[in-house]
């Protein structure tokens, strides 16, 4: 059971907010600072407020089951009636209990995607190509804008590499569940004899980290600009453009190439090492948090094999919740992948109800 106290507090928020939003003198900033907060809170108020009452719309249906010259239809209807109040109370405080949740303050943010090609060469490439286009319409699907920050190109159109980072409202909420590794099988089509093989791509997620996210320190970067080279070391430019970032107190190095200007490269090599340090720290205090939670759903674990697509079954199988879609060129084109998200969203809510318990 939820502290009253704890309810009466949200509907009390409620009620200065919107005494604030009617304010003439309100600034501009704190005005749409506060209409997020009171638009949050106007999707749970009612819950809230009927929470609250429970006890007293309870006892009412109470006295009329408790009273002898009630008639069979009224106590009938009575108990009907009661039953579903208690269920709509469960309701109501399941809804508040995940509203009260700790926030994630990074799943309002944007998203750098960051696939690799793993094990099985050529067809690997060419699968973590097939994931970047899914990704490009899944976001297009959802008007979300992709920015490409760096691409590696492999033999026959795949990628060994690609890093974009993905904008719109609450992109990291849905796309974090997307880290880990993620296998394809399927028949190559270099493959004479028809056997299917095995393939992989990692796929990792971070929330985009502003500068009031992170703060680094000049004096912990290591900075080396060379001569961006291409496909089989020829050169694609004639000036030092190419940049090396370090970070030196945790070793994590990040090169840029793509663009002709070395402030360019060096620009989108800070955007990619900001939000390679933010999860760092963010994962140093999630775990520190939870030592005890067991749930690998949406921790980012980028070793963990999360998903496979299977192409001569035509099915898409999540490993984390045991979730199969026999809908795998749907999914590609990112027609169902909510229809996966919602369902991984459900269970991580449900295991933090439990953590939270």
């Amino acid at each position: 059971m939820i502290p009253h106290k704890t309810i009466e507090d949200l509907i009390k928020k409620h009620s200065l907010l919107e005494k604030d939003l009617s304010s003439a003198t309100i600034d501009k900033k704190l005005f749409a600072e506060k209409s997020k907060e009171y638009s949050d809170l106007n999707d749970i108020i009612q819950n809230a407020k009927k929470y609250i009452s429970y006890e007293k719309d309870k006892l009412e249906i109470q006295k009329i089951l408790d009273d002898k010259k009630s008639d069979l239809e009224l106590i009938k209807m009575a108990e009907m009636e009661l039953n579903d109040l208690k269920v709509e109370n469960e309701n109501n405080e399941k809804k508040l209990r995940l509203f009260l949740l700790p926030k994630d303050e990074a799943d309002k943010k944007n998203a750098i995607i960051e696939i690799r090609a793993g094990t099985g060469g050529l067809e690997a490439s060419l699968f973590a190509s097939d994931l970047f286009k899914m990704y490009e319409k899944i976001s297009h699907k959802k008007k979300w804008s992709v920015e490409l920050i760096s691409i590696s190109k492999s033999e026959a159109g795949g990628l060994k590499e690609v890093i974009a980072l993905i904008k719109g409202n609450n992109i990291y909420s849905t796309l974090k569940y997307e880290s880990g590794v993620h296998r394809v099988q399927r028949v190559p089509d270099t493959e004479t004899q028809g056997r299917v093989h095995t393939s992989a791509a990692t796929v990792a997620v971070l929330p985009e980290a502003e500068e009031v996210d992170l703060k680094i320190n000049e004096s912990d970067l290591r900075i080396d600009v060379f001569r961006a080279g291409g496909p089989g070391g020829q050169s694609v430019n004639t000036t030092d453009s190419a940049v090396r970032i370090t970070h030196l107190p945790t070793g994590i190095s990040v090169s840029q190439q793509d663009e002709k200007s070395q402030h360019k490269n060096k620009s989108k090599g800070m955007k990619i090492l900001r939000a390679r340090l933010y999860e760092l720290e963010r994962s140093r205090i999630e775990k520190e948090r939870s030592q005890d939670r067991k749930s690998k759903i949406g921790t980012g674990d980028r070793s963990e094999r999360i998903r496979t697509y299977n192409f001569p079954q035509g099915r898409v199988t999540d490993h984390r919740i045991n979730l199969t879609l026999h809908k795998l060129q749907e999914f590609l084109d990112g027609e169902v992948f909510d229809e996966m998200i919602e369902a991984l969203i459900l269970i991580s809510q449900e295991e933090r109800l439990k953590d939270f318990n």
